[in-house]
């Protein structure tokens, strides 16, 4: 596959020796403070957070707040724990810069208790104090409101000198974000992505996964006009809620060297793709975007919705499977990427390409069928559907 000027990675070149030390080099390694996190401990009182929120001083993640805000029983629920004065965990903060924080835990509780004290919403769903259902901050009782205003949150903050460089920095920030949502509700791969590896790359991910063809062609609801809402409909879709379609894009940009670079599972290929194409330059970048967005729109007009469908053999027949996947999708993907210059032959030949590709799946079904991911497999799925565009040029 032609690559563009300046997309190609490389892995950098590995250190096969066994690491041994000994304990007088441990310990010398332990009492110079190696990989040893300095942090100190704050607390925050309630009605603070809302300054703390708005404040240029604190960055949050946007990206994930805008597809994980939490309902309004759910920050009720919060509310009514720190008005019975429940202990709740701790924030993790990491100081970037000097008195400037990153929120790498925590998120949703600072923004539930900045809205409340922003009159955003109304208690509800209350089970201990169900006389304050429909209730804003505003509207409590006297001594209720100050006996929250006595509240705190506490916060560990990872200070700045924790990390000598830049990219240690963001080794050690992903390190501590993987162990401390170890546990609770656990978060999909790509999520963590987007926390540990944010830049120009993921961003450019996100913003495409809001492409039209791409969410009709995976059953995601689009958006309704609104930068700053997210429709419910939208919010609750399992794709859009867990950056699915996001590691759809993604996908589609690692798939392109994954011959060559993927060592180990797909997961840790796609970290490893997101850390290193974040470095790419506007101009690569720019590139990957107009060839994402022509292909797959390309891929809808040729197909539709069932796009990314494989036609499967029940026990009652053959017949579409019910939502499309990733057996599909990275392979057609790729296929068409390199014949954008046929587009017109390929579309003109459309409703003759749609009636024969059930016929190539059912030839082929032992090829798309299951999980197999080895390369191997892989390679033929390239070439089958490179040898079934090749019929329609």
């Amino acid at each position: 596959m032609k690559l563009f000027e300046g997309e190609n990675i490389e892995h950098e070149a590995a250190n096969d020796q066994p690491l041994r030390m000994s304990d007088e080099e441990i310990n010398s390694k332990y009492r110079e403070g190696e990989i040893r996190i300095v942090t100190e401990q704050a607390r925050y009182p309630l009605n603070t957070i809302s300054s703390m929120v708005h404040s240029d001083s604190y960055k949050m993640n946007p990206e994930y707040q805008r597809r994980h805000r939490w309902s309004n029983r759910k920050r009720s629920s919060l509310i009514e724990s720190l008005i019975m004065n429940v202990p709740i965990p701790p924030i993790f903060l990491y100081e970037y810069e000097y008195s400037s924080y990153e929120v790498m835990d925590g998120l949703q509780r600072l923004t539930a208790i900045s809205s409340f004290y922003d009159d955003e919403f109304e208690l509800e769903g209350l089970t201990k104090w169900p006389e304050l259902n429909g209730k804003k901050y505003s509207k409590l009782p006297k001594l209720v409101k100050q006996g929250v205003d006595r509240r705190y949150i506490s916060s560990i903050i990872l200070l700045h000198e924790t990390a000598k460089t830049s990219e240690e920095a963001e080794n050690l920030k992903q390190m501590v974000f993987d162990r401390i949502n170890s546990g609770g509700e656990k978060l999909t791969p790509q999520e963590k992505r987007n926390a540990n590896f944010d830049g120009k790359l993921n961003r450019l991910c996100i913003r495409l996964s809001e492409n039209q063809s791409l969410c009709k062609a995976w059953d995601i609801p689009l958006e309704d006009g609104n930068p700053d809402r997210i429709h419910s409909e939208r919010a609750e879709n399992k794709l859009f809620k867990t950056m699915g379609d996001v590691e759809l894009v993604l996908r589609f940009f690692a798939y392109r060297q994954r011959a060559n670079l993927q060592r180990g599972s797909l997961e840790s290929y796609l970290d490893f793709y997101l850390e290193k194409g974040n470095y790419f330059t506007t101009e690569v970048l720019g590139n990957l975007e107009n060839l994402f967005v022509a292909t797959i729109n390309l891929v809808y007009e040729l197909f539709e919705d069932k796009a990314f469908f494989l036609y499967r053999k029940r026990k009652t027949g053959w017949g579409w499977f019910e939502r499309p996947t990733t057996a599909v999708y990275d392979p057609m993907m790729n296929s068409l990427s390199q014949r954008l210059e046929f587009r017109d032959e390929l579309v003109r030949r459309k409703e003759e390409m749609n009636e024969a590709i059930i016929e190539f799946y059912k030839n082929n079904y032992g090829a798309f069928e299951g999980r197999n991911t080895n390369q191997s497999a892989l390679e033929e799925r390239d070439l089958k559907f490179n040898k079934f565009f090749d019929r329609f040029i």
